[in-house]
């Protein structure tokens, strides 16, 4: 039987390529609920959705490590399971990459990016160069590595660590 489950989404590429409505519903721990919102100077362009169809253990406590690397689509990962109240996020603000930007080539072979749009979080919050917020820090004492931090859920007295707090956001 399941009891937790803890993701470490340091640096996880979930998206290679980009994100696409596609790759979008695909993630496994939020039933249904919004991602994250493409924004231009208009407003909301586009809205990315879980649709539940490769859910897993979407019903257990989930926890996820994040830090100033995690970024792009990690970091837009876990704004939308911290804002969907489906994960407590530990750990340090994200890298608060949360710009959109078009790339064109110029005539004397150089380029010029532009930004077109910016990535909100469900509940509204630009992240670009703030990052997303934990919603608690790690421990000074706190291992910084995933296998770490399982360490400490079977021993929380060894890096300082409530475990009958672990899942509660504050």
């Amino acid at each position: 039987e399941l009891k937790y489950f803890v993701s470490s989404i340091l640096n996880w590429n979930l998206f290679p390529e980009k994100l696409t409505d596609r790759n979008m519903k695909k993630i496994p721990w939020m039933d249904k609920g919004v991602i994250v919102y493409i924004c231009d100077s208009r407003g909301v362009r586009d809205i990315y959705e879980a649709d539940g169809a490769s859910t897993v253990a979407a019903s257990e406590p989930l926890v996820v490590l994040v830090n100033k690397g995690t970024a792009s689509a990690s970091e837009i990962l876990a704004g939308a399971l911290k804002d969907n109240k489906r994960a407590v996020v530990y750990g340090e603000p994200t890298y608060g990459k949360g710009k959109i930007q078009s790339v064109f080539a110029l005539s004397d072979g150089s380029g010029l990016a532009v930004t077109v749009a910016r990535y909100e979080t469900p509940a509204r919050t630009d992240i670009d160069k703030v990052g997303v917020t934990p919603d608690r820090p790690l421990p000074a004492s706190f291992p910084t590595d995933e296998d770490g931090f399982c360490s400490c859920l079977r021993d929380p007295a060894s890096c300082n660590l409530n475990a009958a707090r672990l899942f509660v956001r504050s």
